[in-house]
């Protein structure tokens, strides 16, 4: 699948390490198929475990949807709280939260681990309540955040507009939140993980995925299936693997046949380095679905996206980026009119939503010996950095209780 088109910024802040093509059929203890952030995190995870693995990739190293991301790191999950309750229970909610909490913490460690900020910067987020029908919402919202710890204030419209200057009915002010560059976060991951041994191939395309049905048959029946799978390239090169981790994104529906994720069309522009502004030490974005929102970049650049819609095909998808941006700019500049908003990179790129909000990680019957980490949701880089650490958990044997949280199970 295409999955981006148009100018994408962060491709061109970093210059790239390459990797070979994979020539020779191989064996391995773990095999990653995908080398996106996904992809980077696990080996990363797995490499500190001391687990052999090997990163195959069918693009250039991070020039899938990571290219395209927008990177903004918060707890805050597209379902409100209130409502995952209602989904998932309350206990699974208050963990999914907690967890998101904890991964930007650990985002942030792992960026001194591998020596490079990789555009990692603390940030607090403001969350508008778009209309004032949406105020009670929120309000129930920030109780339900506040009772189980976390630090943020309910901020109404005389405040929002004295201290912000902006015109909302209401907004939380979380003080916990953060940003990162995530085409350089994914290769200083998989620099430092090619280092501690793991092999990563680029320009690699997996073919075909060996899952006889006496394997899916065992798996069902619990019995073992430690049989190795061998995985088959597009020139008919064959990895052998123990286990394989699905880090394939918006693509990985492809491989299931239970309906997890809805794709979407998302739009984003980066302006011109501009002067500091007053957006500068915030994350913002909005109650509305589709919602706007907006960040700063670490070269004085302000990035804004939205204008979602569901994904159709890339050409219907691409047909809409020049329509899209000028909305955007257009939005943007009605909260912002002191601000010259001129946009010098413009993108589009395909993302997918689940029914309640959370990733799906874990296995499924279709592939016993694999496990998916697929952070779909507004969430992707921490739920893909939880994903590592459940299934880095899973390869060497320790009960994790966050993994039926995530499960394919669910519903």
């Amino acid at each position: 699948m295409d999955l981006t088109s148009g100018n994408l910024y962060w491709p061109q802040q970093t210059t790239p390490q390459s990797y070979p093509t994979l020539e020779d059929s191989l064996g391995c203890d773990v095999a990653i198929l995908g080398g996106g952030i996904t992809g980077a995190l696990a080996a990363h995870y797995l490499s500190e475990a001391g687990i052999e693995a090997v990163v195959v990739e069918k693009r250039n190293i991070a020039k899938g949807s990571t290219s395209a991301s927008t990177a903004l790191l918060q707890y805050e999950i597209d379902t409100h709280l209130t409502d995952l309750k209602e989904k998932v229970g309350e206990a699974n909610a208050i963990r999914a939260y907690q967890l998101c909490l904890d991964a930007i913490e650990k985002m942030e460690d792992l960026t001194h681990t591998i020596g490079s900020s990789c555009g990692f910067e603390r940030k607090k987020s403001v969350y508008l309540a778009s209309k004032k029908k949406d105020v009670k919402t929120m309000y129930e919202e920030f109780e339900a955040r506040k009772e189980m710890g976390i630090d943020l204030e309910f901020l109404d419209g005389a405040r929002l507009k004295e201290e912000f200057k902006l015109e909302y009915p209401a907004a939380l002010l979380s003080q916990v939140a953060a940003q990162v560059d995530p085409f350089a976060l994914a290769h200083c991951l998989l620099s430092r993980a090619s280092k501690k041994g793991v092999r990563v191939f680029e320009n690699t395309e997996i073919d075909s995925y060996e899952n006889d049905d006496l394997k899916k048959k065992k798996f069902l029946e619990g019995l073992s299936t430690s049989e190795p799978i061998e995985l088959t390239t597009a020139n008919g090169l064959t990895v052998t693997a123990k286990r394989v981790i699905f880090a394939t994104g918006y693509e990985s529906q492809n491989y299931l046949s239970q309906k997890v994720v809805d794709l979407n069309s998302s739009y984003a522009l980066v302006s011109q380095p501009l002067p500091e502004t007053r957006l500068e030490p915030y994350l913002v974005w909005e109650t509305a679905r589709p919602y706007l929102y907006m960040r700063t970049t670490s070269d004085g650049r302000i990035l804004v996206g939205g204008e979602d819609v569901p994904f159709r095909n890339p050409k219907a998808r691409d047909a809409l980026l020049k329509r899209k941006i000028n909305k955007l700019q257009k939005r943007f500049l009605e909260l912002y009119p002191e601000i010259p908003l001129e946009a010098a990179y413009t993108w589009t790129g395909t993302f997918g939503e689940t029914k309640d909000g959370l990733p799906f990680i874990g296995k499924t019957p279709e592939y016993p010996n694999a496990y998916f980490a697929l952070g779909y949701g507004g969430n992707g880089i921490t739920y893909s950095l939880i994903a590592a650490e459940l299934i880095r958990d899973a390869l060497l044997g320790r009960e994790n209780p966050d993994a039926a949280i995530f499960g394919f199970g669910r519903y």
